[in-house]
This record gives C-alpha cells, structure tokens and sequence, in this order.
C-alpha cells in the first residue's frame, strides 16, 4: 500500500506549510488550482503532501491520506462491499488522475489511481 497523496485541509494553510516545511524540511509550493489550490510538497515515496483551505462553507478540517490503487472502480465497490459510505465518486482531476473518497468507521479515506 502506497500512500499516494495526503490531504490536509486546514483554515490556516500558510501556518500549517511553514511548521510541516520546518519540522520536515521540505518546501511548499504554489497553490495548484487542480488540487483545490492546494500547496503541495514531495514526500518519500514519491507521493505528495498537499495543504489546502475548505473549498466549502461547511467543510471541516481534515487530514485523508489517498491511497495509490490500480483499478479504481475495484477498490471503491469493496470500500462498498466493506460497509463504506462513498462521499465523491470516480473524479478525474486533469493532469492528475482519478480519485473517489470514502467513510468508513468515521474517518475519511481517499483512492487515487494515476
């Protein structure tokens, strides 16, 4: 299992980049309006970690590891199978890939196949 990328969406996303960057030494870049703006960094693995701020009113802060699968549409009917709930179905992002988000016990999971 490969965790391909992990999200955090926060309030405060220039706060959350500067103490992850110093705590990891990593840096951030500029947002990337694919990735809801998100400023993203390389983690080992070659996975990315991305900080963004709520895309909706009501959208809570979060941190959803995705990760990397081969087929999506598999992975997300046994996410099913297993009692999940899907919050966002099979969504290309351009230049990205394709991703789907589940809940499953109360904790956010996504998939990302590339």
């Amino acid at each position: 299992m490969t965790v391909h990328y992990l999200e955090i969406v926060t309030p405060d996303v220039d706060k959350t980049c500067v103490a992850l960057g110093k705590a990891h030494s990593v840096e951030f870049g500029e947002p990337i309006s694919e990735l809801g703006n998100a400023r993203t960094a390389s983690i080992a693995g070659g996975g990315r970690i991305g900080v963004r701020g709520p895309l909706r009113g009501d959208e809570e802060p979060v941190v959803r590891p995705y990760v990397l699968v081969e087929d999506l549409t598999a992975a997300v009917e046994a996410a099913k199978a297993a009692g999940a709930e899907i919050a966002l179905p099979s969504m290309e992002i351009p230049g990205q890939g394709t991703i789907a988000i589940y809940t499953l016990g109360g904790i956010e999971h996504g998939l990302w196949q590339e």
